[in-house]
């Protein structure tokens, strides 16, 4: 195997992993994501931030890697416009940082720990 076939195996390990997920009260569900996303996706999310439009990678970081229970896709990109305007941001916000910081509490205990 070269490295580069070691590193795609890697990849998809990450990607086959089993979902994680938040609980949302507020919008009486419980949301499942995956904790890798591809370059790709990665990337539009990256401009997004980069060219000033927090909120709208907020809303595109939710749309992409929100996931239900059986690893569908929860929103779709047509959901993009109402969450801009008739969703409280506040949640969205929590919700987002959750998930993004998902393990980092983790990570700081391990970190303390030495």
């Amino acid at each position: 195997m070269t490295v580069l076939d070691n590193a795609t195996k890697h990849f998809r390990t990450q990607l086959s992993a089993p979902l994680e997920s938040v609980e949302v009260p507020e919008w009486e569900t419980k949301i499942y994501f995956k904790t890798t996303l591809t370059l790709k996706e990665q990337t539009k999310l990256i401009e997004l931030a980069q060219g000033g439009k927090t909120t709208e990678a907020l809303v595109e970081t939710l749309i992409t890697k929100a996931r239900n229970e059986d690893g569908t896709k929860m929103f779709q990109a047509s959901d993009r416009v109402v969450f801009m305007n008739e969703v409280d941001p506040q949640i969205l916000i929590r919700v987002v940082g959750e998930i993004n910081n998902f393990g980092a509490e983790n990570t700081i205990e391990a970190v303390e720990k030495n």
